[in-house]
């Protein structure tokens, strides 16, 4: 060996390659915690919100309205008594029927509404009692369910009464 063998020391490497490397960590950090951020689900609106103030239609446009639900009503009870519904399936288009026109009427989404959403909101007194005695017992029960005839009566007074 000859007089060449020194040794040599490490490699340094400059700060600016140090700092470079800690900015692509920070960088990434952020990315992820932004992914995380924007997509993360939303929180659920509350029930408990008023619901919008709509002007309700008058005049002729509500006696349009009630017209047609009216009709509809009665196309339910004639599909009733000639057999082509079933109790319960008279008592579900019932309610649908009831819980559109509450919707066209004020606005209130009442047809995505839960019965207990809708006391919650504290709407018409009429629409609650036909709810919880003749369209949610014949819809929700396992046995037979009710006669819808007094459902009829009761989607009628709804109509009529909806403030």
């Amino acid at each position: 060996m000859s007089g060449t063998d020194e040794l040599y020391p490490p490699a340094q490497y400059g700060w600016g390659w140090m700092l470079l490397a800690i900015g692509i960590i920070a960088v990434l950090i952020l990315a992820a915690w932004l992914l995380i951020f924007l997509t993360r689900p939303r929180r659920a609106t509350s029930v408990q919100d008023p619901p919008p103030q709509i002007t309700p239609p008058t005049g002729e446009v509500l006696s349009m309205l009630r017209m047609e639900c009216n009709d509809r009503i009665s196309q339910i009870e004639a599909g009733y008594r000639t057999g082509a519904l079933t109790a319960r399936g008279a008592n579900l288009e019932l309610s649908r029927t009831v819980r559109m026109f509450v919707n066209e009427y004020s606005g209130l989404e009442a047809p995505v509404l839960a019965l207990d959403d809708l006391q919650r909101l504290g709407v018409q007194p009429a629409l609650i009692d036909a709810m919880k005695r003749h369209y949610y017992p014949s819809i929700f029960r396992r046995e037979s369910a009710n006669d819808p005839t007094a459902g009829i009566e009761a989607a009628r007074t709804v109509v009529a009464s909806w403030h």
